[in-house]
C-alpha cells in the first residue's frame, strides 16, 4: 500500500508520518546534572542550572528542569514553623564593612558533646567573615575574632546586629565595641526577623553542612565547617548577588574604580533581578 493511501486511512499527516526528532541527544548533559547533584545534594534545578551556565554548558532552563525531575533529583524541603506578622524589608547597607551581622548555631559531635559555631557575615557582601567552631565560646573570644576579622579586611565595621546573647550584652564584647567605635545593634527579644541576614545564612548553613554531616571530633567539624565556609563564598552562587558568589562580588570592590557607583552593579541582564532581591531580602528568606 502507498505511503499516500496508508497515511489517509490512519488520518495522519504524511509531514507527521516522516518527521524525525533532531533533538540533541541528553546523556552527556544527564550524567552532569547527575554529578552536580551528588556534589551539592541540597541545590535545587536553579541553583544546578547556575552551575552549568557557569561552566559553559549552553541550555535552557527548562531543560535542565525537565531533566531535573526525570532523573528524581528534586531536594525535598524541610518544613518549617511559620509565624504570620507583617513583613517589613530589612535595609541593604550599600559598602563593606558598613554592618556585619552574628549570631550562634548549635549542632552536637557523635559522642553527644554539644559544639557551637559562631557565624559572622559581611550585611553587604553575603561573605562568611568568621565561623569559628567550638564547645564554648565566650565573650572576650568574641571580641578577639571580630579583632583578627578586622585586622583581615582593613577596617572596623561601623555596627554589628546581634541578639541579646550572654556572649553579646557581656562587659567584655561591651568594652571592645566602645573602644573601637562599633555600634551593637540589639534585636528585639524573640525577633529574629530582625537579625534577617545572619539567620538566613544560618539556615543555609545548617541545610546543608550540620544537616549533611555527622561530625566524629571537633577537629573533624572545624575541617568540615571551614571547607563549606570556602565552598559557600567562592563557588555558591547568591542569587540576591545577580548570580555571583560572595567572593566574587566582593572583589569588585576592590578593583580601582570600586569608588565608582558603576562598579558595584551587577552584570548585564542581571540589574533588575538584583535590585528586587535586594529589596524584598527579608520576605524572599525568612
Amino acid at each position: 500500500m502507498s505511503e499516500r493511501r496508508s497515511c489517509r486511512l490512519v488520518r495522519v499527516w504524511r509531514a507527521t508520518h516522516r518527521y524525525k526528532s533532531r533533538r540533541k541527544e541528553s546523556g552527556e548533559l544527564r550524567q552532569r546534572l547527575r554529578e552536580l547533584a551528588g556534589e551539592y545534594p541540597r541545590y535545587g534545578y536553579w541553583r544546578l542550572y547556575r552551575k552549568l551556565r557557569r561552566q559553559g554548558v549552553v541550555v535552557n532552563h527548562k531543560r535542565v528542569y525537565r531533566l531535573y525531575r526525570e532523573e528524581g533529583l528534586s531536594v525535598r524541603k524541610r518544613p518549617r514553623k511559620r509565624l504570620a506578622r507583617t513583613r517589613v524589608p530589612a535595609s541593604v547597607p550599600i559598602v563593606p564593612n558598613e554592618r556585619w551581622s552574628m549570631d550562634f548555631v548549635s549542632d552536637s559531635l557523635a559522642d553527644g558533646r554539644k559544639l557551637r559555631v559562631f557565624n559572622v557575615v559581611d550585611d553587604c557582601t553575603r561573605e562568611a567573615l568568621i565561623m569559628e567552631v567550638d564547645t564554648s565560646i565566650g565573650g572576650a573570644r568574641v571580641a578577639r575574632l571580630l579583632d583578627e576579622q578586622a585586622a583581615v579586611r582593613g577596617a572596623y565595621p561601623r555596627s554589628i546586629v546581634c541578639d541579646n546573647g550572654p556572649e553579646f550584652i557581656s562587659h567584655a564584647l561591651g568594652e571592645w565595641a566602645e573602644e573601637h567605635g562599633v555600634k551593637l545593634e540589639f534585636i528585639q527579644p524573640g525577633k529574629p526577623v530582625q537579625n534577617c541576614f545572619v539567620e538566613s545564612f544560618n539556615g543555609r548553613f545548617r541545610d546543608e553542612c550540620l544537616n549533611e554531616h555527622w561530625f566524629v571530633s571537633l577537629d573533624d567539624a572545624r575541617r568540615i565547617v571551614w571547607q563549606w565556609k570556602e565552598q559557600y563564598n567562592e563557588v555558591r552562587e547568591h542569587g540576591s548577588l545577580g548570580g555571583r558568589t560572595p567572593r566574587e562580588f566582593a572583589r569588585r570592590w576592590s578593583s580601582p574604580s570600586a569608588d565608582t557607583p558603576s562598579s558595584i552593579l551587577p552584570l548585564k541582564g542581571e540589574e533588575e533581578e538584583t535590585r528586587n532581591d535586594h529589596n524584598n531580602l527579608a520576605q524572599r528568606t525568612l
